[in-house]
């Protein structure tokens, strides 16, 4: 149940990532540049503050959930007092059939 919605989180983060990423450009512009004018509320530098921000916020948290995700994989319970050698040797297909043998000799290749 963590696991699937560590998940689901994780694939979250990652569309945010990549539609962050998208939106900066890497020579200054992308975003940031749409908002040259002073006035704005955000201006140019901020806007690019908030996008580098949240570009370090979103990997830092990719990263830890996905070692929450590595710590709540499922895994199956094992009963420690088995052992996997003599349940794999008791559960082997066939293991009461005798083995057939070939009862002929192949020709050898001077022989006709």
């Amino acid at each position: 149940m963590l696991y699937n919605i560590v998940m689901i989180l994780i694939f979250i983060v990652c569309v945010l990532i990549i539609l962050i990423v998208l939106i900066q450009n890497a020579k200054g512009g992308g975003l940031a540049a749409n908002f040259a004018g002073s006035s704005q509320i955000m201006g140019v530098r901020r806007t690019a503050d908030f996008l580098e921000k949240s570009t370090w916020t979103l990997a830092i948290s990719l990263f830890v959930l996905c070692i929450i995700a590595s710590m709540s994989i499922p895994r199956e319970t094992v009963d420690p007092n088995k052992s996997k050698i003599e349940d794999k040797i008791m559960n082997m297909p066939g293991k009461n059939e005798a083995p057939i043998l070939p009862n002929t000799q192949p020709p050898l290749n001077n022989q006709q």
